[in-house]
């Protein structure tokens, strides 16, 4: 028995109805969905660390998260683990007529046009019109900006070069300011998003993917927080007895001592 059989058949005993692990019987699709989510943040998170003994770990859960879905489906007679694996290799086989037809792509621009217009294709199959269908409502709010402009450039709904959204930027942060004194809560709130949103476009006209880019300065925050506390218990000082002025050196401290920060 392969590895992958031996899994199918581990996860058929944790469900199964005399025998199976109580924890694992009372599941369904949503209750298991924000672990999901969970495991694939994690294996995000063994990528950046370059930890590949972490990143195996993770990848392991996250397609026990797969194969939980499946068998859940297969015990309402939808589908099983094999079926999503036949569907994600001919939905592939069709995106890459370049590599198993006789299409030829010339660089990796007219490959991404290609292949856009042939999920435009499915969606439009699907019954969704708009280049915006198909995006995910649970989508991480960040990422989720960064497609909804891809998606409407798509349609040429969108600024020839970065100059464009850098000047957006600028606007919005003046309107922002407007709000800032006598603006209720829910303007400022509309006024911060729409600024987010610019931000995401910048990222996008630059090839920056917005979300791994946050992601990274909260990295960088967390290490150089860290870094501070140490030096301050180190001190024998303690952070809620400093002054601003006396928290910023000791951040800028901590900045200078972590390599490349």
């Amino acid at each position: 028995m392969n590895n992958l059989d031996k899994l199918l058949e581990v996860m058929a005993r944790l469900r199964n109805p005399k025998t199976g692990c109580p924890w694992d019987l009372e599941q369904d699709f949503a209750s298991i969905a924000p672990h999901t989510i969970e495991e694939a943040y994690e294996v995000a998170d063994a990528i950046g660390k370059g930890d590949m003994r972490e990143l195996q770990e993770e990848l392991g859960d996250l397609l026990f998260q797969v194969v939980f879905h499946a068998h859940l489906a297969e015990e309402q007679g939808e589908f099983d683990f094999y079926a999503v694996a036949g569907s994600i290799s001919k939905k592939l086989t069709q995106r890459h007529p370049h590599v198993f037809g006789d299409a030829e792509t010339r660089d990796t621009a007219e490959q991404n046009r290609r292949w856009e217009e042939h999920k435009a294709g499915e969606r439009r199959s699907k019954g969704q019109d708009s280049v915006l269908d198909g995006i995910p409502v649970a989508h991480p709010a960040l990422s989720k900006a960064q497609k909804l402009a891809k998606r409407a450039a798509t349609a040429g709904f969108d600024w020839p070069d970065r100059h464009g959204p850098r000047q957006k930027i600028d606007e919005e942060l003046t309107e922002l300011d407007g709000e800032l004194d006598n603006g209720t809560v829910r303007r400022q709130a509309e006024e911060i998003g729409d600024l987010l949103f610019s931000v995401v476009n910048l990222a996008r006209h630059l090839d920056i993917d917005a979300e791994a880019a946050l992601r990274e300065a909260n990295r960088r925050f967390a290490t150089r927080f860290l870094g501070m506390e140490l030096c301050l218990r180190e001190s024998g000082q303690k952070l809620s007895e400093l002054s601003l002025s006396q928290l910023e050196l000791a951040w800028q401290k901590a900045k200078e001592s972590i390599h490349g920060s």
